[in-house]
């Protein structure tokens, strides 16, 4: 179910998931760069977190995965920290980063994501490196990275009332989403289908990107852009159009999701009349890794 363009080679990157991730912050960075003190603490659609609370988690998690690649025994201590309060260590974070003034948190964000950067395109393509999860290699860390800012930077769009434009980096968080079905399953206490589905996605340019088998019995279509919102629990399901054809596949846009963490509270609908309750949401706390138990990025290499 790889997609070729998610390869990583040195020398020869049919798509530089780097660049991809510097463009996707940039992008995010000049949404929130000229707000004021009082935008930053709009409330965003994840409970309890404002816009302070939002930019402050993603430079947590920046740090955490400079931490990983660098030093790894002191990151294990994280680990540990985090394996003692599961339930609370995402939001003690961003909330220690919120209580900082909007331009600390912004400059911390900025510095964080570009050593981090220094540091993805540095490392050996295929090392490893610990995290939250299995270990990732550099690509899948930043594509877990790209996903997460995505996501946040949706729920920072939607406090401001900004429609945002998507863009071919979409691929990579729907590439998450994929592989995480039978992650999404086991969160759930379901088992995974036997069968894999076939997915295609119509990406912002009009391109058509499948997953599976051509001749799979069951089926997810739709934009890319609705499957992303799916997956990251942005969007009810009522209000996208992902479509399924087959019971496993319509239970699975049920529960999609493409990030690990317990099950949330979910999106409420926005349209009236919505037939089907959403099944999960990490609404505001994602922590993209990778491997059995956790939903897997785009470990390609």
């Amino acid at each position: 179910m790889l997609p070729s363009t998610h390869r990583r080679a040195r020398g020869s990157v049919t798509v530089d998931v780097f660049g991809d991730l510097e463009r996707e912050s940039e992008e995010l960075d000049a949404l929130v760069g000229e707000l004021s003190e009082e935008q930053w603490a709009l409330a965003t659609p994840a409970a309890g977190w404002t816009i302070a609370h939002q930019i402050a988690h993603l430079a947590w998690t920046d740090r955490s995965a400079l931490l990983a690649m660098t030093d790894p025994e002191a990151f294990a201590g994280e680990v540990e920290k985090a394996l003692a309060a599961p339930d609370r260590f995402v939001d003690a974070g961003a909330e220690e980063g919120a209580a900082r003034p909007p331009a600390r948190i912004l400059a911390d964000w900025r510095a964080g994501r570009q050593a981090l950067a220094r540091t993805l395109e540095a490392a050996p393509t295929k090392k490893r490196f610990p995290w939250y999860g299995p270990p990732m290699s550099a690509a899948s860390m930043a594509t877990a990275r790209l996903m997460e800012t995505w996501a946040h930077g949706q729920d920072i769009a939607d406090a401001l009332g900004v429609v945002r434009t998507p863009t071919d980096r979409l691929r990579h968080v729907a590439w998450i989403g994929v592989r995480a079905r039978d992650f999404a399953f086991g969160t759930h206490g379901l088992p995974a289908p036997a069968e894999e589905f076939r997915v295609e996605l119509v990406g912002p340019s009009g391109d058509l990107r499948t997953y599976g088998p051509e001749d799979a019995a069951q089926r997810v279509t739709g934009p890319a852009l609705d499957f992303c919102l799916l997956a990251t629990r942005r969007a009810h399901r009522a209000d996208l159009a992902v479509r399924a054809e087959g019971p496993d596949a319509d239970r699975w846009l049920d529960i999609a999701q493409a990030f690990a963490g317990p099950p949330g509270s979910g999106r409420p609908p926005r349209t009236s009349g919505a037939g089907r309750p959403l099944g999960t949401s990490g609404a505001g706390r994602l922590l993209g890794t990778s491997g059995a138990g956790r939903p897997p990025t785009a470990d390609a290499q």
